[in-house]
């Protein structure tokens, strides 16, 4: 028997452990090669598990199992085929009209997996069997979420089910979640053939207009509730398709009614509907939520604003902008303008390229340029490196390809590892001035705002100037207010006059 194990790929430096998000295939499918399997996530991307060979899967860990790079995922036997599948689900059809063996007295009891060093408690939530029910092996039972990752919850055993942890309940790593009465002999209506006569009511009860999890999380962003919408699954179940094609109905908001209560001088009428929904934050916004929190807490932000004349490269892009796409095949955009002149400015203030390590100060002699990319899961920062080095062409080549990977949601992880300085163009909304908040372990983060036409004093006459806003929040514990603000007012002079980073002056 050959027997191959697929483990955990090494995805970059920084990268040490990754959550098993879901598996597309059970323990005991046919798998082809290359073919999709499961979805691995860590808190910055997520990306396909695919078969490596052909044959029958063995899954190892779970779904929301927190794994290190090099451990096992799964197993493959080569020398098995789907034949044996048939060989086995004949024989239990066979066997359907046999009275189910008693329980063996086992009690299998499952607990709440390690999902980390850095996942104290989870919350459990709804359950898809009730207290008393039989299971099959592998079935799932429930939801366990996490600050970091959602998961489901598995049966161990194939037996009856007794809940201890009710839905709803924080528990702890290690503590009892529910035990399973392990008998010898699925009895599940499943293993029956599909006719009508067949089916039972308590499996049809369950699985019609049921969503699974999958299912249950689109529909709740939705905000549309699984009542109107018809499941094509097993039995009538609602499935991640059906989620993703079902679509919100105005009459499934009703309008919010005022009880009826005795007449009394206090009751308040309001005309028009007041209606409220409540959304759960997805993995990726709360892993957001809590780092931003984070740099808040630890690190003494300050920020210092400054104003520039964008006349200067306006010109400079309306009179050779044809010309340089023809030659370069890309636009000239001002993302590439200020990359360079912030990397000028880095290579010249060093402090401000710099990041605390604990009691040290690590200065880099380079520029990897951390650019802030809207996309509709959140937002992204993708890493242009050695900016210095780059001429205008190629920052906008690397600039626009990391950008399409990134609406794409194809970013790798070394793509988004690293980066010694942020910039981010709130302008491209709206935003006439902001506070960006530092893109932690980095030191340093520019905001770019909307160029407004405005009087400006010029020489002693007024004139309307394009005139852009322009910020930088730093950790005033190793930045100071001089290098901050003299970092601002040279970057401020370079793209006035931007000749200035062609002669290097």
């Amino acid at each position: 028997m050959a027997i191959i194990e697929q483990k955990v790929p090494a995805l970059g430096e920084s990268i040490t452990e990754v959550t098993v998000g879901s598996w597309t295939k059970k323990t005991g499918d046919s798998v082809k090669i290359d073919e999709v399997i499961g979805v691995l996530e860590s808190d910055k991307a997520s990306f396909d598990i695919t078969a490596e060979k052909d044959g029958i899967l063995e899954i190892v860990a779970e779904a929301g199992s927190t794994l290190p790079i090099g451990a096992v995922l799964c197993k493959i036997n080569t020398n098995a085929t789907s034949q044996t599948q048939t060989q086995t689900k004949t024989a239990n059809l066979e066997n359907k009209t046999q009275p189910a063996q008693a329980a063996t007295g086992k009690v299998v009891e499952m607990l709440v997996k390690p999902l980390g060093e850095s996942i104290t408690e989870v919350t459990l939530g709804s359950w898809t069997k009730k207290d008393g029910d039989f299971v099959r092996m592998d079935e799932v039972l429930a939801e366990i979420e996490s600050d970091k990752a959602t998961f489901e919850l598995t049966a161990e055993a194939t037996g009856i089910l007794r809940i201890v942890a009710q839905a709803g309940s924080t528990l702890k790593i290690g503590d009892l979640i529910c035990r399973i009465e392990a008998t010898e002999t699925a009895t599940s209506n499943a293993s029956q053939p599909a006719t009508e006569t067949a089916k039972s009511s308590d499996t049809e009860s369950y699985a019609k207009g049921h969503p699974s999890p999958s299912a249950a999380k689109i529909l709740a962003e939705k905000g549309i509730d699984p009542k109107d919408v018809e499941g094509t699954g097993v039995g009538g179940r609602i499935t991640k398709e059906d989620a993703l094609k079902a679509e919100k109905k105005d009459s499934q908001i009703p309008a919010t009614k005022q009880e009826t209560k005795p007449e009394t001088s206090q009751v308040v009428q309001v005309a028009g509907e007041r209606n409220q929904r409540k959304e759960k934050m997805t993995s990726l916004r709360k892993t957001i939520a809590k780092r931003l929190v984070s740099v808040k807490n630890e690190t003494a932000m300050l920020t210092t604003f400054n104003e520039v004349n964008m006349k200067p490269i306006m010109d400079l892009r309306a009179k050779y902008k044809d010309k340089f796409k023809e030659k370069h095949g890309i636009g000239l955009g001002f993302m590439s303008i200020f990359s360079k002149a912030c990397a000028i400015a880095l290579m010249e203030f060093p402090i401000i390229n710099a990041q605390v390590d604990g009691d040290y100060i690590v200065y880099n002699d380079f520029v990897d340029i951390s650019v802030a990319v809207s996309t509709d899961k959140g937002l992204v920062v993708p890493v242009v490196r050695n900016v210095e080095q780059m001429s205008f062409a190629e920052i906008e080549k690397a600039i626009a390809s990391l950008a399409a990977k990134a609406r794409e949601g194809k970013l790798t992880i070394p793509e988004m590892t690293g980066g010694t300085f942020t910039i981010t163009n709130g302008g491209i909304f709206g935003s006439m001035m902001s506070t960006p908040i530092i893109n932690a372990p980095q030191s340093a983060i520019l905001g770019m705002h909307n160029i407004v036409e405005r009087p400006m004093a010029v020489n002693g006459e007024v004139k309307i100037l394009p005139m852009m806003y322009v910020a930088l929040s730093y950790d005033h514990r190793i930045i100071d207010g001089r290098d901050s603000v003299s970092f601002l007012v040279r970057v401020k002079q370079l793209l006035e006059e931007p000749e200035r980073m062609l002669l290097e002056v």
